[in-house]
């Protein structure tokens, strides 16, 4: 494959126009499929797999709606990893970047990347739950810097093999820049423009003054990842635009005080650029899920992130819920009311277990206990001598329901609110389909929040989309992300 890929500049030209991906053009694929062999190019596919459930991520069954019944094991990670196998390795990219993986068992979790698929490179972001690590074919590319780990972007720049070519010095510095991003979510419009800036600044930098690159400017950089955010995204605006100013609004608020600038020219989004046929429809959406915001918020609520609250419907679920599990007599307001009742300590045990198997974990439990009046213990303890001591995390007590405590209605409602403002809609429609209470989802929410993009040096050459029909993940999706690939060969000089 080796020989295919890095031929003479011509022949790459002339291959660009066999494939049919010439400057006009970028040859398109739809799943399940192959990327092509094309000469002197780089293949690049990146996923976010949802974070995986073999250790971390217990919660992960609450992504599948309606919830799964018995022997339907859609959700578990052996299955679930048996589709990432088959689909990473059919794809065959030179470069695979993907987001939220677990630290905790990531060399269990991924050891098919090296032992089944051949990725024997591999870079693991270095802190955070939910992280992301960029795998290579070392008989494709060869490292050419060490990687770089800044705000949730990972940087590794790459060699392109040369076939025969051993010694370091009579390689040629054509370096290629790969950009793995897994930008913050949420209301957290700042923080995604403040990552992908430093990220970009980084990859330029590195051309510039590590590797010393003649023209910077037209370095060869892919970024890709999971935006956690569309058009509306400053990220995005910042990249396709080139520049980011503190005129631009994302939820309400400025995502940056000065302008900001690209240190090289605007990207190129590779999943719509050059003239690709789609027959006039949009590039597929990567975030394909219930939709579930208009179920679950006031009409007049502006988004799911500036202060939501409940819709009628939901908190009519809500209350219905909460009274059939409700076993306790509250306390008497006046003698001419009937008598109320509310969760004790038994009812939100029977309550948790039925949503989350078990007692002792998830928000909601936490969320909880707080409201029955558990109390954290204090950082510091005195000690006899007068001296202080610091208590670490794992060694304070665990969070526990109060043995008298209650859970009053007004209370229960803030449990899910608060997980509402997380922006967990789907943890609440699955409680409330698993308590009887389901919602009357019919549609499906589209976005592309995963995006791939190239610099102007390059040309996308072919591209790979991933289409569903239907709320993911399911039976045929490992996540409820899909994954966006694409090959890329430098732009021919005039």
């Amino acid at each position: 494959r080796n020989a295919q890929r890095h031929c003479q500049h011509f022949v790459n030209i002339s291959a660009m126009v066999a494939f049919g991906t010439g400057p006009s053009s970028c040859r398109r694929l739809i799943s399940p499929s192959t990327l092509p062999i094309i000469p002197a190019s780089l293949s690049v596919l990146s996923y976010n797999v949802l974070l995986p459930n073999s250790q971390d991520g217990w919660w992960n069954y609450k992504m599948y709606l309606p919830p799964l019944g018995p022997g339907e094991d859609f959700s578990t990670w052996e299955y679930r990893k048996s589709l990432l196998r088959e689909r990473i390795g059919l794809v065959d990219a030179d470069v695979v970047c993907i987001q939220e993986v677990s630290p905790l068992s990531f060399e269990s979790d991924f050891a098919f990347m090296t032992d089944d698929l051949g990725y024997d490179g591999v870079e693991l972001f270095r802190k955070g739950r939910f992280r992301p690590a960029t795998f290579w074919k070392k008989d494709r590319v060869e490292l050419a810097n060490p990687a770089q780990h800044k705000d949730r972007t990972l940087l590794t720049s790459f060699r392109l093999v040369e076939e025969g070519v051993e010694d370091t010095k009579d390689k040629k510095d054509d370096y290629w820049h790969v950009l793995n991003c897994h930008l913050q979510a949420g209301k957290q419009g700042g923080r995604r423009v403040r990552q992908i800036v430093e990220g970009v600044t980084t990859a330029f930098k590195t051309a510039k003054n590590k590797l010393k690159e003649k023209d910077p400017e037209n370095m060869k950089l892919i970024v890709c990842g999971d935006f956690n955010g569309g058009p509306e995204c400053g990220a995005v605006g910042y990249l396709e635009k080139g520049s980011i100013g503190p005129d631009f609004l994302e939820d309400g608020e400025r995502v940056s005080s000065k302008e900001k600038a690209l240190p090289i020219s605007p990207l190129v989004d590779a999943v719509s650029a050059n003239g690709i046929d789609r027959g006039g429809a949009p590039p597929p959406a990567t975030l394909v899920v219930p939709e579930l915001i208009s179920l679950m918020i006031r009409e007049n609520d502006v988004t799911a992130y500036m202060d939501p609250h409940f819709s009628k419907e939901v908190l009519d679920r809500l209350h219905r819920i909460y009274f059939r599990f409700a076993t306790v007599p509250a306390p008497e307001v006046s003698s001419d009311e009937p008598a109320k009742l509310q969760m004790g300590k038994a009812d939100v045990v029977q309550w948790l277990t039925v949503i989350n198997l078990r007692v002792g974990r998830g928000t909601e439990f936490r969320n909880a206990a707080r409201f029955m009046g558990w109390v954290e213990p204090p950082l510091e303890s005195d000690q006899q001598d007068g001296e202080s001591t610091k208590v670490e995390k794992n060694e304070r007590p665990p969070i526990c329901i109060p043995d008298d405590g209650v859970l009053t209605l007004e209370d229960f409602v803030g449990v899910y609110l608060d997980e509402l403002r997380q922006g967990k809609f789907w943890g609440i429609a699955w409680d409330l389909a698993a308590l009887g209470e389901s919602l009357p989802v019919k549609d499906v929410f589209r976005a592309r929040y995963d995006r791939m993009y190239c610099s102007s040096s390059l040309i996308p050459a072919a591209v790979l989309d991933t289409i569903s029909d239907v709320a993911c993940p399911n039976a045929s999706e490992p996540s409820d992300h899909l994954p966006v690939c694409a090959s890329f060969v430098q732009k021919p000089k005039v």
